[in-house]
């Protein structure tokens, strides 16, 4: 058994959260080779931490390395500068991803444009990197009059209809049944060639709607790639807490779904485990189960304080030793493909390209107290319309 990312044999995934990360990894000949329960317990690598190959990296190519790595600094750039604006007062609340990248963006980079997107709390990155416009993005942040909710959902809550990009739900695990139903509609649809990607994280294991999901999946065989960041906190709660499984991937093999375990600070892996689970679902081979196994090395949310209930220190060195940008960045500089000071010069244009964004943002004002009456009834009752004409 491959002890997990700050864990050990037999313990639950986040009991014994420490400085210690995977005694080894699986490449691909030998992980895709094992059986169902051995890949639950194993853990998928292809990069160790210092950014070294350890699995076959033959299919990779300067333009996807570059586009991983350059996704990835989008949303750290992206995120950092959302947090400081909260700080500021400018936005109201906020939820960042940083230290968890390599899952998001390698999981959107498995994505193709007619697949959909049903996201938890942590995959905004995945409809940035799929295309969702960054001035949508940022009106959906401020709530403005050019939010195409019309400043309607809670903060921090984007979608975008072009991008097949749904908007999540603040009620945990709501979405993994409705992942499911998007992919068994397009099934019934004879949308051949097309699967869902639905998100969780490790708490959300805990609820019943993953399990109907799980259940409803593995009978149907829908096309669908289920996806849990296992950042080993839920909040407050600890993975000891969660589950007492030896690692979340175990969980599907009950319903019939074949599972996956892969390094989530590793973005190759990820890619690589979520394009070969999405290439089953389209070919008609049914659901896959991914534990992306990672830590969330910020606060839950611009409202929490981590350091009152974890030990800060274990979190230090995720944040400094296990970096999935700086894993990133070592291969591309390793092979010539990341000249020194680009990643720099690479951070100060999307820096710039954000503050421009921002700046027109703001200058935009809230939607119009007349757009409450909107999209409520195809044609508005006699007392929405008195209301309205009361409002003035």
């Amino acid at each position: 058994m491959v002890a997990p990312l700050g864990a050990t044999p037999g313990v639950a995934p986040g009991a014994a959260a420490d400085a210690r990360g995977p005694s080894n990894g699986h490449g691909a000949a030998g992980y895709f080779a094992d059986d169902d329960e051995t890949r639950a317990r194993g853990l998928y690598r292809l990069l160790d931490e210092h950014g070294a190959p350890v699995g076959d990296l033959s299919w990779l190519d300067r333009a996807l390395a570059r586009r991983l790595y350059d996704g990835m600094l989008t949303i750290r750039v992206t995120d950092a500068r959302m947090m400081a604006l909260q700080r500021q007062g400018r936005i109201g609340f906020y939820g960042e991803a940083m230290g968890q990248e390599a899952a998001v963006v390698g999981s959107a980079a498995a994505s193709l444009p007619d697949d959909w997107i049903i996201p938890a709390l942590r995959e905004a990155g995945v409809g940035l990197f799929r295309g969702m416009p960054l001035d949508s993005y940022l009106a959906q942040i401020f709530g403005n009059a050019r939010d195409p909710s019309k400043g309607r959902q809670m903060p921090c809550h984007p979608c975008d209809r072009a991008t097949n990009y749904v908007v999540m739900s603040s009620c945990v695990s709501t979405q993994i049944p409705h992942a499911v139903g998007v992919a068994m509609g397009m099934r019934l649809a004879g949308d051949a060639g097309r699967c869902a990607f639905g998100y969780m994280g490790d708490g959300g294991t805990s609820a019943g709607d993953f399990h109907v999901a799980l259940n409803f999946a593995g009978v149907m065989r829908a096309p669908v790639v289920l996806i849990c960041q296992n950042n080993q906190w839920a909040i407050s709660t600890p993975g000891k807490l969660q589950t007492a499984a030896d690692t979340i991937a175990l969980k599907a093999l009950g319903y019939g779904v074949p599972p996956m375990r892969a390094d989530g600070n590793d973005v190759l892996a990820v890619y690589d485990a979520c394009r070969r689970a999405a290439e089953r679902a389209r070919a008609g081979g049914g659901p896959t189960f991914i534990e992306l196994l990672t830590y969330r090395v910020s606060a839950h949310s611009s409202s929490d304080d981590p350091s009152r209930y974890r030990d800060e220190a274990v979190t230090e060195v995720w944040r400094t030793q296990r970096d999935p940008l700086v894993r990133m960045q070592r291969l591309l500089e390793a092979r010539g493909w990341l000249g020194a000071g680009e990643s720099e010069q690479l951070a100060a244009t999307i820096e710039a390209r954000v503050r421009e964004v921002i700046a027109a943002q703001e200058q935009v004002g809230p939607p119009p107290r007349s757009s409450l009456f909107d999209d409520v009834f195809e044609q508005p009752t006699w007392l929405l319309l008195e209301q309205r004409a009361a409002l003035g």
